[in-house]
């Protein structure tokens, strides 16, 4: 009965589960790939953007640090448009334009992107951090004319020299003002190389121009400093120091305070100083003003798939899905055809030996050729078991005939059992203990329960054992039986099979060779193996029987006269044994000349080589 198979379990259905499977999880991978890929792109351009409108911000900063007003920055704000590919644009804080790259008219976007205040700003622009909060670029009143700056130079290139000379790399850098300021190379401390005589103080002394707009500053820092019950008269003043983290007038001028006794005190005093300055810039730099960008607002707008583009997505995932559902379908019905056919031929009877098509040749078509081979060595066992019984039968069936006619007519007394009967008895007897001693030991190798006693053996000796056996039976046919054995050539194998072994291939040389005709036994050593060989000048085998001369029971002569042949068991006997000593035996054979039998063994080293 054929065995239904629930629709769960089909190959059909599990393909197209995992052909599905594989398509929603390679649909999802690029998805996600595609999202990832999207979106790390826009944050790079966003970062990019962020770059871009820091630079504009920073040129903007700059022209209000140069200008006390914004009439002329159209062809700079144009400039930036046309480099950058943004709108700029800029207002007063009540939305006032004062000058923008788009046409007149454009709406502004909704937010200002930054406020362009000088002296209000904590961004990073091409001069470095502003920690105080005032573009370094504002100069205002610190300006140095023409005169102090050549006199700050001549002293500048006076310590450039001073330090040279003691073995400091030194460079000079001019800041906004035009103040020229000395640095040491790597930081190093002019005082641990014995350049302090080169600090003279000259060149930090405020000059007459910095001076004037110090006492400025002093003058507009004293009422806050008042108010908040600090009195510095005579103890506020500042000086230039190159290592100097604040900036007064694009130099390195620092406001030095005396200790005021507590933290809040000297933060109140930094706030009076910082506001004043303020207060002295103002009337340099130009108005604040709102600057407006393209994208019109910092905060980066979400990502988000419009409907259509929802839409195309999964039409082409539904898209993917049908086309790989479709291909799989496909593909499975022509691997489950030839499966199906190996299934129906697989349940037919045993005698019927079912052939399949071949119809592919990938790996169905593969298994489709192993099942008719097996189908073929299938019908050729069935042929030979019931040969083999055939032949048990024939050969067991003439011994039994001669023995029980012999003993019929004995018993009736019409012959009388003289010695030459019991002789002919007796050697039917063995005849028949021969046939089932080959039995046993075919049915022992077949189960693989054949007993082997290994021991060091020399060929030989072992070739001149079975020829002294054979002697005999050699003189008595005519046919002289020769021995040709290398000394070296050893093997660790069960002495009694052995000479079974090669007494069969003897007595089968011994029964084809002619009156006058040569056998000869020879073993070698070739590598690590142990070679004999039988040799016979008889009448040969031909070439169409070499292949079945191993079998049981097979003789070329279709007669079975035991004159020509034996019970033919004896050469399916020689290889099993030799299989079960890891070995092969080969026959060659050329009708009218001769068959050679080759075993080949493994070999063992001499006695004396052993390490």
């Amino acid at each position: 009965m054929r065995r239904r198979i629930p629709p769960r379990k089909r190959l059909v259905v599990r393909l197209l589960f995992v052909s599905a499977l594989i398509a929603v999880c390679s649909v999802a991978a690029t998805a996600w790939l595609a999202v990832t890929t999207t979106t790390s792109a826009l944050k790079e351009e966003q970062g990019q953007d962020l770059a871009a409108d820091n630079r504009i911000l920073a040129q903007l900063s700059g022209y209000a640090a140069t200008h006390s007003d914004w009439a002329g920055v159209r062809p700079t704000l144009r400039e930036l448009a046309a480099r950058t590919g943004r709108r700029i644009a800029l207002t007063t804080a009540d939305r006032t334009p004062v000058a923008d790259s788009a046409p007149r008219g454009t709406p502004l976007p909704p937010r200002a992107a930054a406020t362009v205040d000088p002296l209000r700003t904590d961004t990073y622009t091409e001069t470095g951090a502003q920690l105080s909060g005032v573009d370094p670029r504002v100069v205002g009143p610190y300006r140095l004319p023409a005169a102090e700056r050549v006199k700050l130079d001549s002293l500048a290139e006076r310590r450039e020299h001073c330090y040279e000379r003691h073995g400091l790399q030194a460079t000079v850098e001019r800041t906004e003002s035009g103040r020229p300021v000395v640095t040491v190379a790597d930081g190093a401390d002019p005082f641990a190389y014995g350049a302090d005589v080169c600090e003279d103080g000259r060149l930090n002394t405020p000059t007459a121009t910095e001076r004037k707009a110090l006492d400025a500053l002093s003058d507009l820092a004293r009422p806050c400093l008042r108010k908040n019950g600090l009195n510095l008269d005579g103890g506020l003043f500042f000086t230039f120091d190159p290592r100097g983290k604040d900036s007064f007038g694009g130099g390195f001028l620092v406001a030095k305070l005396p200790k005021l006794g507590t933290g809040d005190a000297t933060r109140t005093a930094q706030r009076c100083v910082q506001t004043a300055r303020r207060t002295q810039l103002q009337p340099y730099v130009a108005p604040v003003a709102e600057l407006f960008l393209g994208i019109g607002d910092q905060n980066p707008a979400r990502f988000d798939m419009s409907p259509a583009n929802k839409a195309k997505v999964v039409g082409a995932a539904g898209l993917v899905l049908a086309v790989t559902v479709a291909v799989t379908a496909v593909v499975a019905v022509r691997l489950v055809r030839p499966l199906r056919a190996l299934t129906l031929a697989a349940q037919q009877p045993p005698e019927l030996h079912v052939r399949v098509p071949v119809t592919t040749r990938d790996e169905t078509g593969i298994l489709a050729e192993a099942f008719n081979d097996l189908t073929e060595r299938r019908a050729r066992l069935e042929a030979q078991r019931k040969a083999m019984v055939s032949d048990i039968a024939h050969e067991l069936r003439s011994p039994l005939t001669n023995i029980r006619g012999w003993l019929e007519v004995v018993r009736d007394g019409v012959v009388e059992p003289d010695p030459a009967l019991l002789d002919s008895l007796h050697e039917e007897a063995l005849v028949l203990q021969r046939i089932i001693d080959d039995l046993q030991d075919l049915a022992a190798a077949d189960a693989g329960t054949l007993r082997l006693h290994r021991e060091p053996l020399r060929a030989g000796d072992l070739l001149d054992q079975v020829a002294a056996a054979h002697r005999v039976a050699a003189d008595a046919a005519g046919v002289a039986l020769r021995t040709e054995a290398d000394a070296t050539a050893w093997l660790e194998a069960d002495p009694v099979r052995m000479r079974q072994v090669l007494g069969n291939l003897v007595s089968n040389a011994l029964r084809h060779t002619p009156a006058g005709g040569t056998v000869t036994l020879a073993a070698r050593r070739e590598g690590d193996e142990a070679v004999f060989t039988v040799a016979d000048t008889g009448s040969g085998i031909a070439p169409e029987d070499l292949p079945h001369v191993f079998e049981r029971f097979w003789r070329a002569e279709k007669s079975r006269s035991r004159r020509t042949g034996g019970s033919g068991l004896g050469l399916p006997i020689v290889r099993h044994l030799v299989a079960a000593h890891g070995g092969t035996a080969d026959v060659a054979s050329e009708p009218g000349v001769g068959t050679v039998f080759t075993l080949r063994l493994p070999g063992a080293p001499p006695p004396g080589d052993e390490p």
